[in-house]
């Protein structure tokens, strides 16, 4: 059996012990952004339940384009408020660089990539840096608060990254 059909047999919506009906807007009013690092649950790591949060995952939980437009779609559209930005230790971005992988795509397909690839050195200055790009985006206009977090992937203890000097 291949993953994909493993998946397919657990969905719990279709076994009927799903969640079942409710509301498509978050009832907390929160967006979470969270790396894809398959070792961190953030549904399990922040106690949420079905119907909570909107959390938008992407390599390294950077805030690129992409999350900003995810984010406005949660805000204008769905009611989200809040947004809370969590990077973790021991973060695979950390290990290589864009250009790195640049090359290594230019090698392997004859092309280079327009996008960045959001490699970073330390998760707290990138969270800082993501914190920022949310508080700047013209579009983001019903953001009440935003917080950014390092989450320990060892003893899952978060820490909070001190906001951005003015």
């Amino acid at each position: 059996m291949t993953a994909i059909q493993e998946l397919v047999e657990r969905n719990s919506f279709r076994s009927g012990t799903g969640p079942g009906p409710m509301a498509s807007a978050p009832s907390l009013k929160v967006a979470v952004v969270f790396c894809m690092d398959a070792r961190i649950d953030p549904v399990q790591l922040l106690g949420l339940r079905p119907g909570e949060a909107h959390v938008i995952r992407n390599a390294g939980g950077v805030v690129t384009d992409d999350v900003i437009r995810s984010l406005v779609v949660s805000q204008r559209k769905l009611g989200t408020t809040e947004v809370m930005l969590i990077h973790h230790t021991q973060c695979g971005m950390a290990t290589f660089t864009d250009e790195n992988l640049w090359s290594e795509l230019q090698e392997t397909t004859g092309l280079r990539p327009s996008w960045a690839v959001e490699t970073f050195r330390d998760a707290e200055s990138d969270v800082r840096q993501s914190v920022e790009r949310v508080r700047r985006s013209p579009f983001l206009t019903q953001t009440t608060e935003v917080r950014g977090f390092v989450v320990n992937v060892d003893t899952g203890d978060l820490v909070e990254v001190a906001p951005p000097r003015p």
